[in-house]
């Protein structure tokens, strides 16, 4: 029987394109709360290239966790680009990873620090530096989650082949 969440993202692809060119992956999550990390575990052969990851939904993990300055989250937030680029960033180094992946957002109910629900920020840090992207995304909690993984491993995925 196949996992369905592993079905509706496509991990499989991003386990075989870093398998082709040996790399590895971190993550740093808050909204998605180690989705991410178990879409990509669920993939057969993703021993080879899943480093880890950290969990960080309280906003002070962040920054004891994952790295990111107090400064920016004093000034911008647990939701913000800023954040989101010093989590792949954290990810990334310290997991001991090529690629490093962060996620936050706000996936509902409410609104959160002025950021409407369905506002995610995605950072990918890689060798060739770090991008990151503001999504918005639509539907419940569960929804917006797995819209953020999706998004995440497709980006991910395209950089790698890049």
């Amino acid at each position: 029987m196949s996992d369905p969440l592993v079905a509706a993202v496509p991990a499989r692809e991003l386990v075989h394109a870093l398998t082709a060119v040996e790399q590895t992956v971190a993550t740093a999550e808050s909204l998605t709360a180690g989705l991410l990390s178990a879409t990509i575990a669920g993939v057969p052969g993703a021993s080879a290239v899943l480093r880890g990851g950290v969990v960080v939904y309280a906003t002070d993990l962040k920054h004891s966790l994952a790295g990111v300055d107090a400064a920016v989250l004093a000034t911008d937030g647990p939701v913000a680009a800023t954040t989101a680029e010093q989590l792949a960033v954290g990810a990334k180094v310290t997991c001991g990873a090529d690629w490093g992946i962060g996620l936050t957002g706000v996936a509902g109910p409410d609104p959160q620090d002025g950021w409407p629900v369905g506002t995610v920020f995605l950072a990918v840090a890689g060798p060739d530096g770090t991008e990151v992207v503001r999504l918005t995304l639509d539907g419940d909690r569960w929804a917006i989650r797995l819209g953020a993984v999706r998004a995440a491993v497709t980006e991910l995925t395209r950089r790698v082949g890049a």
